[in-house]
């Protein structure tokens, strides 16, 4: 359907519809791939490392395919989340790509055999795609209050990644004054610009940081050019992606494991979804939006497995939070994003420049953005009425249990090796699996619905209560 020029206005860039002009449209879909390309590729990065295949461990040149590859399936993934097949994706500005929160089960499982791994990751991502398609028969176990907790501690989990990546480069140590100035020159460019700049410019300020801040990397010699030369004798400038490389291997203990991760990845993608809608678009989420969001999840990552090699997608909270600072949520202009990571993917030279980018200058951006998801998931939270007690029981035990176990070495030492795997080093794991059994166990005396029946004595006791 044709659209007319009236209907074409950069204002839509704040409408989840509506056509943006192409050349505004590119910067915002291009600063999405920037805020999530170093961490889609940085997991298959760490999975190839200790990869065996047929007893052989990955060469440079699989590896760089499998990097080709992640960045093609998560562009894949995207398109289908904004522009849904069948039941299939949420219509919602998410961003997929290869998740960190398999990469301790994928590693332990790729140092076996990298089929057992394939095998593991196709059959739990149709079975959280199953999960998706039936959403509306469970869904009502994640209350909103779940969800909320499930938000704050994903900006948690990333808080040292963004911190991190704002004291690391590839040239100088972790820490050093040179990677903490273009860390800070990066943040501070990203502050002036977002305060300075007039109308839609200004949510354009993570790509203005990113750019004054690769150009000062530059400046104290962080940028490797090398990589980019090495990578076209490699694969050359156009690449197909390699398909069904890996022969899948089935295990039932494999399985089983890479189960629950997915399990707990489902309750992060139903809080990413989740504080899209709350953060970017001012609602809550329904029902066919968790539907569609989780079947992409699982589905894609079957395909992302069983067909590209790589590891499983879902969708990545550091977009999340570009989407709840900029209120950039139009599907139009995110689609750019998509296609910029496929066209990574084709023409790997793209892709080699886009990870010259130094970690410090990701993590100047990144480290606002982070801490935006936190104050979306605090926001609701505060939705949820915390001065029920009810719903600060459940916030309080999920979040002081599902941290605090991380930040002690050796809580699991004497559970079983898969309890550790999941729990000790994933703090959305255990605060998911702590706060869905208090909703479900603790009495629903004090819902939303019931709100109208606490009298003021009722308050007044549970705040004597606290302050006891």
């Amino acid at each position: 359907m044709a659209h007319s020029s009236d209907n074409v206005s950069v204002d839509n860039i704040y409408k989840l519809d509506g056509r943006v002009p192409v050349s505004k449209a590119i910067p915002f879909g291009l600063q999405h791939v920037l805020a999530m390309f170093v961490s889609n590729i940085a997991p298959i990065l760490l999975i190839s490392s200790v990869a065996v295949y047929n007893g052989e461990g990955f060469t440079a040149v699989e590896t760089a395919r499998l990097i080709q590859n992640c960045m093609v399936i998560a562009g894949i993934g995207t398109l289908i989340q904004l522009y849904p097949i069948w039941k299939i994706g949420s219509r919602l500005p998410v961003v997929m790509g290869i998740s960190f929160t398999f990469v301790s089960a994928m590693m332990l499982l790729a140092a076996k055999d990298y089929g057992l791994m394939i095998g593991a990751i196709i059959v739990g991502g149709c079975v959280e795609g199953v999960l998706g398609l039936t959403a509306k028969y469970w869904r009502h176990l994640i209350q909103p209050i779940v969800s909320a907790c499930v938000v704050t501690t994903i900006g948690f989990s990333l808080l040292n990644v963004g911190i991190n990546s704002y004291g690391s480069s590839g040239a100088y140590a972790f820490g050093t004054w040179q990677n903490l100035l273009v860390a800070t020159i990066t943040l501070v460019a990203c502050l002036v610009f977002q305060s300075l700049a007039r109308g839609f410019w200004k949510q354009l300020y993570v790509l203005f940081g990113l750019i004054v801040g690769y150009v000062v990397a530059i400046v104290f010699g962080m940028v490797d050019f090398s990589t980019i030369s090495d990578t076209i004798n490699e694969l050359g400038i156009i690449s197909l992606p390699q398909l069904c490389h890996f022969t899948p291997k089935f295990s039932a203990g494999a399985i089983i494991s890479v189960l629950l991760v997915f399990l707990v990845s489902a309750a992060e993608t139903i809080g990413d979804t989740s504080a899209v809608c709350s953060g970017g678009l001012g609602r809550d989420i329904t029902d066919r939006e968790v539907s569609g969001s989780l079947a992409c999840d699982g589905f894609l990552s079957a395909i992302s497995g069983g067909i590209f090699g790589c590891s499983p997608i879902t969708s990545f909270s550091q977009n999340v939070g570009l989407v709840a600072m900029t209120k950039v949520v139009n599907r139009f202009t995110i689609m750019f994003g998509a296609l910029a990571l496929i066209l990574a993917g084709l023409f790997p030279p793209i892709g080699a420049f886009f990870s010259t980018l130094p970690d410090c200058v990701l993590g100047g951006c990144t480290v606002m953005m982070f801490g935006s998801i936190i104050v979306s998931g605090v926001s609701m939270m505060s939705a949820c009425r915390l001065d029920l007690p009810r719903n600060m029981l459940i916030a309080a035990g999920s979040l002081s249990i599902g941290i605090g176990v991380t930040q002690v070495d050796g809580f699991f030492s004497h559970m079983p090796a898969i309890v550790g795997d999941i729990f000790a080093g994933n703090p959305v794991a255990g605060v998911f699996v702590v706060s869905l059994l208090m909703s479900i166990l603790l009495p629903k005396n004090a819902s939303p619905e019931s709100v109208g029946s606490l009298t003021p004595e009722d308050l007044k006791d549970f705040e004597d209560t606290a302050d006891n």
